[in-house]
């Protein structure tokens, strides 16, 4: 199946009259997968063939998000409205009781945040490097900022390689795989509405209360804000496992897909 192109057997559903897509592979427990930032579903593309032999995957674009990019910036792109998009995705569209999730970065911030709104919901979480908002250093408003300010100055290309190179390691851009960087420049608008969203505030005491088996992924060479961010969630959720990719950064399921494909399936299985 080809996923890292424009012709994808997507499918479409309008939540509150906004058109989002998804793709549906595959047959079994559901397993859904949320994207991070300046992604969307086609960022899967090592994951939905795979897995789909074992589950039926469901790996929507969030609000916002290719097909359906938003030119400006825009209100409902946020963390919770993201989370609601989906528990309506389940409940309405899909029709299903309850699925597997895997949240990557800002996808795993929406995959707690839908864990946390709808438990009986989520039967296991798996939050591959979460990038919690309230966890990430002072130093991420001079980052923010400049960011803001290439995007004011019409240098996309160079906002984009600042965001890539920041989340995942110095000079990571420069080596994307065209497939990639399509994916990438589609989205770079969410760019704006993702620097002006409200803040996201991990609640430790809400998150300690989840019931569901939780596996926290770390890439063994993504950059420490996030092995940081798994130490709090490691500490705050109950029912939790932890583990390391290997010979991987922040893109874990594209790096070293096999191995992150291998710990997805053994997690749930389990």
């Amino acid at each position: 199946m080809r996923v890292s192109t424009s012709a994808l057997p997507a499918q479409a559903f309008y939540s509150d009259g906004h058109p989002l897509s998804y793709l549906d592979e595959g047959e079994g427990p559901v397993l859904l997968l949320v994207h991070g930032s300046l992604c969307d579903l086609r960022y899967w593309r090592w994951q939905v063939p795979a897995l789909s032999k074992q589950f039926r995957v469901i790996a929507p674009s969030l609000r916002g998000y290719w097909p359906h990019t938003s030119a400006g910036p825009s209100s409902l792109f946020n963390v919770r409205q993201h989370a609601a998009d989906l528990a309506y995705l389940i409940d309405e569209v899909i029709s299903v009781d309850a699925v597997h999730v895997l949240g990557h970065s800002r996808g795993a911030q929406v995959a707690l945040e839908l864990a946390m709104a709808k438990p009986k919901t989520v039967s296991s979480l798996i939050l591959a490097d979460p990038a919690l908002q309230s966890m990430l250093a002072r130093a991420d408003d001079d980052f923010l900022a400049s960011l803001n300010r290439k995007l004011s100055d019409h240098d996309v290309e160079g906002a984009l390689a600042e965001f890539i190179d920041a989340v995942n390691g110095e000079d990571t851009w420069r080596r994307m795989t065209g497939w990639f960087k399509e994916m990438v420049r589609d989205n770079a608008a969410t760019l704006i509405s993702q620097i002006s969203e409200p803040a996201w505030q991990f609640d430790d005491v809400h998150a300690n209360e989840l019931s569901m088996p939780v596996l926290l992924l770390g890439g063994e060479l993504s950059p420490t804000r996030y092995a940081k961010a798994l130490d709090v969630l490691e500490k705050a959720l109950p029912l939790v496992q932890r583990d390391t990719i290997a010979r991987a950064a922040h893109g874990m399921n594209l790096g070293n897909a096999p191995a992150f494909n291998k710990r997805v399936v053994q997690f749930i299985s389990e």
